[in-house]
């Protein structure tokens, strides 16, 4: 599996807002969005495009766009801080939602909605902000792949190492974003430092 770690002042900026305890939803909010681009932005870098032939105000010029379409596929709730900022950048974009809840005893995944779009040919961007025991997103990136998807990138906020490491083992042929790689899980299965409950803080439910 391929790991990128983005490396960049805005996003770190931008999570350090993010990090903060004393950020208010809607700030929190607005910066999830905004790293939520720069991790696309990097996730995009390489993707495919083909010549369109145009005529500018002057000239005639061959330009160029995205070949393949894409699909987001935001892990509810928390993917849904990182939506409206792939929406806002990424052309051709379908949505599919995952619902996954985590076992507060076990730490395991469990599911409770799936709805996805044609994955044939596309290009799909898993949204899951907190990569803690890697459980929750292991299971989507399942789910996807069972519906037909195979060229997937995992878009997150915070990562752990056990998170990465357990991906690592069950999905290699991934590619995962990660705007930040913290230290270990606590006790309860939280990332430290981290940022606490991504959900909670993004929809005021604390």
């Amino acid at each position: 599996m391929e790991v990128f770690h983005l490396q960049h002042s805005l996003s770190e900026h931008y999570l350090t807002i993010l990090r903060d305890k004393t950020t208010e939803s809607e700030q929190f909010r607005d910066s999830a969005r905004k790293i939520a681009i720069l991790l696309l932005m990097e996730a995009t870098k390489n993707l495919a495009t083909m010549h369109k032939n145009i005529d500018t105000p002057l000239a005639k010029f061959s330009g160029k766009e995205i070949e393949q379409g894409s699909v987001a596929v935001p892990v509810l709730r928390a993917g849904l801080g990182l939506l409206d900022g792939i929406q806002s950048l990424m052309p051709n974009l379908s949505v599919g939602y995952i619902g996954v809840q985590r076992n507060e005893e076990t730490s395991n995944p469990e599911d409770y909605y799936c709805k996805l779009p044609d994955l044939k040919n596309k290009n799909i961007f898993v949204l899951e902000p907190m990569l803690a025991t890697g459980g929750s997103l292991s299971f989507a990136v399942s789910q996807v792949k069972d519906a037909g998807g195979n060229n997937i990138s995992a878009l997150c906020v915070v990562s752990a190492p056990e998170g990465i490491e357990r991906l690592e083992k069950e999905h290699p042929d991934i590619k995962l974003y990660t705007a930040a790689i913290d230290d270990q899980l606590n006790e309860s299965w939280y990332i430290v430092p981290g940022l606490g409950d991504m959900g909670d803080r993004l929809f005021g439910t604390i």
